[in-house]
């Protein structure tokens, strides 16, 4: 088991570069598996659920081959086989492997997929477009059975702008018969990286980045090669991070669109940003202005940064709240923040932050993967030592962050149990 000690209230001052995008990598990933032969992934971030769909699909008879920054997969010898629960409980992202295989073999049988305890997450959507486009589905003891005598074209009307459910409404599309719609599609820049690259193999999509995304089935994909994005919330983490307690703070190798729900939102509560085209300059300004932020699906404010924000707001001028949109349990965060000296009561979906609260550094509990990040924030404005437990809910996100804010001026590191 291990740990993060982080000795706090430290000023941090130099640049921190961001890496490929996390929630880009996992969907094309196992994107990769519907073409033939081999595919180069680059700017692939080093982080543990890159490590979980590796041993996937090497279980799946994948080779692959992976160097610094880089991965290399082989898909000549593909096995179609049932994915169990220890891989498929790894991450969320691991039922994307539900549309890559239904797509290739027209069926798939692997246990429900897992990811972070952050509320009830249904794939009702995903397996609605699955049945439009011809798929029969059994689900039985914890156990998805998908199967389809063929794969036919459809208008898939998504109930909701699901993240997921548009990735795998697009990952079986590209191979069904026919034409495919879907509206109310998601925007998420990442799925416009996952079409970009699947052209690149010989898909045909079209109006990725808009509420309607149109695909013509293909027979076969060949392989190519792609530079993944970079990491939307890793940027805005790191921008927080400045805001709280950094000297001009360069954040490098971002892109400035993708932030800017984040970057607005902190120019309205006082912070000064200077952003040009790959990077931006964040400083210190002591006080912040309190501030009502509701999350909301891309472009609005992302719920993967509701709960670092959260941290934030502790250290602002007056009452904020927080409403959060998108999921009904992400403020296990809350309680540990409490316990380091914020004053945040949460009821339902909203919590109501006093502020500014001085706080003090503890031993605290990474419930997930962005209340880590959330604590992570709150113990590097927090006077003394803060030891953050169960953080490979962390580092399953963040790529070399002790390495990272280490670099900056930071005392932090990670501790064996």
């Amino acid at each position: 088991m291990k740990s993060l000690k982080v000795i706090g209230n430290k000023n941090l001052n130099g640049t921190i570069r961001i890496s490929g995008a996390k929630n880009s990598a996992v969907a094309l990933i196992p994107g990769t598996l519907l073409a033939s032969g081999v595919t180069t992934l680059c700017n692939i971030p080093n982080i543990l659920d890159i490590d979980a769909l590796e041993d996937t699909l090497n279980y799946l008879n994948v080779k692959v081959t992976r160097a610094s920054g880089s991965i290399m997969i082989d898909t000549t010898n593909l096995e179609n086989k049932e994915i169990p629960y220890e891989l498929s409980k790894r991450l969320r992202a691991s039922y994307y492997f539900m549309a890559i295989l239904l797509a290739r073999f027209n069926h798939m049988e692997m246990a429900m997929p897992g990811g972070c305890e952050i509320g009830t997450r249904p794939i009702d959507q995903t397996l609605k477009a699955f049945r439009l486009l011809g798929a029969e589905i059994i689900e039985r003891d914890e156990k998805i059975i998908i199967k389809a005598d063929k794969l036919i074209g459809n208008t898939i009307n998504l109930d909701m702008p699901s993240v997921g459910a548009t990735i795998n409404s697009i990952l079986v599309a590209v191979k069904a018969n026919g034409k495919t719609i879907i509206t109310n599609a998601a925007l998420e820049p990442e799925i416009t990286d996952l079409c970009l690259m699947l052209n690149k193999m010989g898909a045909k999509i079209s109006g990725y980045g808009t509420k309607e995304i149109e695909i013509e089935g293909v027979e076969s994909l060949d392989g190519t090669n792609h530079d993944i994005i970079s990491d939307r919330i890793e940027a805005g983490t790191y921008t927080m991070i400045g805001a709280l307690c950094g000297t001009h703070i360069k954040i490098d190798n971002i892109i400035p669109e993708h932030i800017k729900s984040l970057t607005d939102t902190l120019s309205l509560m006082g912070a000064h940003i200077d952003i040009h085209d790959d990077y931006l300059i964040i400083d210190n300004q002591n006080t912040l202005k309190s501030m009502e932020i509701k999350t909301d699906y891309y472009p609005g404010f992302p719920t993967d940064l509701q709960q670092p924000f959260t941290a934030l707001l502790t250290q602002c001028e007056g009452i904020s709240q927080m409403s959060e949109n998108i999921y009904e349990n992400r403020f296990m965060n809350v309680p540990y923040l409490n316990r380091m000296g914020a004053h945040i009561d949460a009821i339902g979906r909203t919590a109501t932050i006093y502020g500014p609260t001085k706080l003090a550094g503890c031993e605290v509990i990474a419930t997930d993967l962005r209340a880590g990040a959330s604590l992570l924030v709150a113990a590097l404005v927090a006077d003394g030592e803060t030891t953050i437990k169960e953080i490979n809910h962390l580092l399953r996100g963040y790529e070399e962050i002790v390495e990272k804010l280490t670099n900056v001026g930071a005392k932090i590191e990670i501790e064996e149990i």
